[in-house]
């Protein structure tokens, strides 16, 4: 092209021209391309842009073509321009413009117009603008955009508008660069995980769209699953967008229900706001509305979250959550929760109709930022309340059955490297048996081992004595038990103990003598009592009393030593061809020689402990913290044997190490034991054999065992008789045992990648949270089920056996065999590419029945997802159908249908 108009530098006219192409600092990177189509305008505006290839140039015209500089040629001027921004008018942008266009930029200096052919594109502040024509009004601030004048339905040709999170395409663009004020048609807008289709789009400002006849949903595809059709909507950017009365269509087809109105938020981060409940029948609780409460932020650094459960029987419950998180300093969460419970008798032995209870449960975590306070740490996880209340939770068979409570508050503080303090409080409780056992305070204070005779500065090679290593560990406890049922403070402080115990190890190294390497010890402990414990047989009553004296008392006991421990390896080899190229076997045995002098037979006494003249010894610091020591003067031998056995096979994937791969048949197996040289009875030691493998990399097992090598009557106890010594000789009397198998198998997935197991945790989640949110998905797993996996199966067994002395009415003694057995389950398959059954339960073979089981069916539906939750086994039975968006923005908009039952 060329140019028809003459450009002087000195005239006003090509001021103006040379300002505006300064002001709007753009590069043209335009070439030539092939006639492009232009699209008509759908605004209705009379200043459309005509259906040619060229425009009519006026007399003070200007077309430039894209240079890869950002210079612009003056044709009689022959000087280029130096400047990408001048502000020369009132009418100038406040900030520079960049642009690019694939055919051509042309300049109406008249009209003060500029006009973008051919893929144009121009950037201003945080807009993006893309389309086929671009036209831009200096004098009154508008903006046009155009697509393409033909049949085409692609997306891609149709002007697109970016803004920040908010993105739209349309037919149309027309906005004020001043006002910010715009008007689009046929419009595709998106605003965080919304998606609105309107046939007009008014903008109102930076942040606020009004959209007319339009539909609006979630699901990202071009043609929605399902939408919510509206005459009106609202939208404020990143804070909420709100609609009229609007109807639902799935699939295209409308369906004849609606809503008055939408509020949807689109605020990103934390918010105030109510918290919607969900309804659910119970056979004993009645109708119910579970779960409703309110969100409040309080501070940057603080929230609170409330809950309560309403039901038509009466009862109900209520939770506070306050949380707290300060960056680089601490973070922590409180939950008090208390329920009152009205549930229908289902006994209909008793006369009352419904059963009354009340209880309560306090959960506090907190930890602090080690880079806070370097060397000192504070850390809470407490968990108190009623017996009862874990029994009442519904729909969370694995609360139901959890009869073991826990916490622990500590602090520590270390000195320097060279000693440490540390201060607990612990809490534990056992829901059958009601006992509560407070620990206020355990005090533990640690003096590392330090080495007196070493020298500070060495000078040639040690000497033996300079190993010498002294240490030292102190441990106070203060102990109160009682049951929550009568619990009485006179009581508590019947119960109340401390203990304190004191050691100190003396260590030495010596110089290896060859293979064997030689550790000499010698250990001195000290323990301080608040009371004894004595045991009297009463003959009138045929029971065993005990009395309780108060004070102070001090038990002592020393412990000299010294052991030595070795490795022997042994390997077979097989032939070249074979599969298994060899077995390697390795050895490692440990022997000690021990010494404890006789320090605290004192303590010792026989007691007759029923009818028929049973005598078991006891101490007088049995059952008393921190515990007794053992009695009589120990001399002897101690032996342990510990192997490794694994074999190299050949591998036909791994052509590392020559295509040889090691495969581990056994991590360890062995046994340990010791023989007292002093004692006149019982010399030798119960044998514990144990054994540990992991089969083909995906079982493992673990296993261990107690043989006793002497003889018993028939009440259980023992006899100064070996096992081997009877009419049918044995290595030993099983006194104890457990096994423990665990596996898991999954298909691969579909596309071939590795699956991830782990579930994504927030850094920034409190541990409680975090469990609270691990807890939530054992409890809803259809909700976190993956479907790129075709099935997966999870199995845990374990085994368990021991001997426990125990009373009978007649307070007679007697050993009393225990087998305790189950397995757990869980797993999952899918039906089709979108369907997946999966269930998870509890197998208790003692009860020879199942104790737990949950069932899940789910249907992956793209931008929803369908769940049915059974649970028919178990202390609640219940069953739930859920059927809710996965959009954050929906999440409340559910169809739910949940019905429980007692298992009383």
């Amino acid at each position: 092209m060329r140019l028809r108009g003459k450009i002087n530098v000195k005239t006003l006219a090509g001021s103006i021209a040379i300002g505006i192409i300064l002001l709007i600092s753009m590069n043209l990177k335009a070439f030539n391309t092939s006639q492009i189509i232009f699209f008509n305008s759908l605004t209705g505006f009379s200043d459309t842009i005509p259906n040619n290839d060229t425009l009519p140039l006026a007399t003070d015209t200007v077309i430039v073509k894209s240079r890869k500089d950002s210079s612009l040629l003056a044709k009689d001027t022959g000087k280029l321009a130096k400047n990408d921004t001048l502000n020369l008018s009132k009418d100038s942008l406040d900030a520079p413009v960049s642009y690019a266009a694939a055919d051509s930029g042309v300049l109406l200096i008249p009209s003060k117009q500029f006009i973008l052919y051919g893929k144009a594109d121009a950037k201003y502040k945080d807009i993006e603008l893309q389309a086929a024509i671009i036209n831009y009004n200096q004098q009154s601030q508008l903006v046009r955009a155009y697509g393409l004048s033909d049949t085409s339905t692609d997306l891609n040709a149709k002007p697109k508008l970016t803004q920040g999170d908010s993105k739209s395409i349309s037919d149309s663009i027309l906005f004020n660069l001043k006002t910010m004020k715009g008007r689009t048609t046929n419009s595709f807008f998106n605003e965080g995980e919304l998606f609105v289709h309107a046939d007009v789009l008014k903008k109102e400002g930076k942040d606020i769209f009004y959209g007319y006849r339009g539909r609006f949903t979630t699901c990202n595809l071009d043609t929605p699953h399902f939408a919510f059709r509206t005459r009106k909507l609202k939208m404020i950017a990143n804070k909420l967008a709100v609609s009229g009365p609007a109807s639902p269509e799935f699939e295209g087809v409308p369906i004849p229900i609606g809503i008055p109105f939408g509020i949807y938020p689109l605020t990103t981060g934390r918010h105030s706001g109510i918290l919607p409940p969900q309804f659910i029948v119970s056979q004993d609780y009645g109708l119910g509305l579970e779960n409703l409460g309110y969100y409040k932020v309080l501070s940057d650094n603080f929230d609170i979250t409330t809950r309560a459960n309403i039901y038509s029987y009466g009862g109900y419950s209520f939770n506070i959550n306050p949380k707290y998180y300060v960056r680089y300093h601490y973070q922590g969460a409180l939950n008090f929760s208390f329920q009152s419970i009205k549930a229908l008798n289902q006994n209909y032995l008793t006369p009352q109709e419904y059963n009354t209870s009340k209880s309560f449960m306090l959960n506090w975590t907190h930890t602090r930022d080690n880079k806070a306070r370097p060397g000192t740490t504070f850390s809470a996880n407490v968990n108190f309340g009623s017996t009862k209340y874990n029994q009442y939770v519904l729909n969370n068979p694995f609360v139901n059955f959890q009869n073991q409570l826990s916490s622990s508050i500590s602090y520590s503080k270390d000195f320097g490297g060279k000693s440490n303090i540390s201060v607990n409080l612990n809490h534990n409780q056992n829901s059958n048996t009601g006992l509560v056992n407070l620990n206020l305070p355990t005090i533990s204070y640690n003096v590392n081992t330090f080495y007196p005779f070493q020298k500070k500065e060495q000078v040639g090679a040690p000497k033996w004595w300079e190993s010498i290593g002294i240490g030292y560990t102190g441990n106070f406890t203060n102990q109160l038990s009682f049951y929550d049922s009568a619990f009485s403070f006179k009581r508590l402080l019947d119960t109340a103990q401390y203990g304190f115990t004191h050691n100190i190890p003396i260590t030495l190294t010596l110089p290896q003598l060859g293979p064997v390497t030689l550790s000499p010890s010698v250990s001195y402990q000290e323990r301080w009592y608040g009371q004894k414990i004595f045991r009297n047989w009463d003959s009138i009553n045929n029971r065993l009393d005990t009395s309780i004296r108060k004070g102070f008392f001090a038990a002592r006991q020393m412990t000299y030593g010294i052991s030595a421990s070795t490795r022997i390896f042994g390997t077979y080899q097989f032939k070249h061809s074979s599969g298994i190229q060899a077995i390697r076997h390795e050895i490692r045995p440990t022997i000690a020689l021990n010494y404890s002098p006789n320090m605290n037979g004192k303590f010792y006494y026989s007691m007759k402990v029923d009818t028929f003249g049973h005598v078991i010894r006891f101490s007088q610091f049995d059952g008393v913290i921190p515990g007794a020591f053992p009695e009589g003067a120990f001399g002897g031998i101690s032996f342990g044997v510990d192997n490794l056995l694994e074999m190299k096979v050949k591998s036909k994937t791994d052509t590392t190490n020559n295509g040889i791969k090691k495969v581990k048949l056994l991590d360890g197996f062995g046994f340990n034991s010791s023989y007292n040289l002093l004692a006149d009875s019982f010399a030798l030691a119960p044998f514990n054999l144990y054994a540990r493998s992991t089969l083909f990399e995906k079982i493992n097992i673990t296993a261990s065992a107690i043989l006793d090598p002497y003889q018993v009557d028939q009440f259980g106890f023992r006899k100064n008789v070996f096992t081997w010594n009877s009419s049918h000789p044995t290595l030993g009397r099983l006194t104890g045992a457990n096994i423990a198998i665990s596996t898991q198998f999954k298909s691969k997935t579909k596309d071939g990648k590795t699956a991830n197991s782990q579930i994504p945790v927030d850094p920034f989640m409190t541990p409680e949270e975090q469990q609270m949110q691990l807890q939530y998905i054992r409890n809803n797993p259809a909700e976190y089920t993956d479907f790129n996996i075709p099935w997966t199966l999870s199995l845990s067994y374990s085994l368990n056996y021991t001997k426990q002395l125990h009373v009978d009415s007649l307070s007679r003694y007697s050993f009393a065999s225990i087998f305790t057995s189950n397995l757990n389950f869980q797993g999952d398959f899918s039906l089709t590419t979108k369907w997946k059954v999966g269930a998870t339960g509890f197998l208790d073979f003692n009860a020879g029945r199942l104790q737990q089981l949950s069932m899940y069916l789910t249907r992956e539906m793209h931008c929803w997802q369908m769940s049915i939750n059974v649970t028919p086994i178990g202390l609640w039975r219940s069953f739930s159908i859920t059927l809710n968006p996965k959009s954050g923005i929906l999440r409340d908009l559910r169809i739910n249908r949940t019905r429980m039952f007692s298992n009383y």
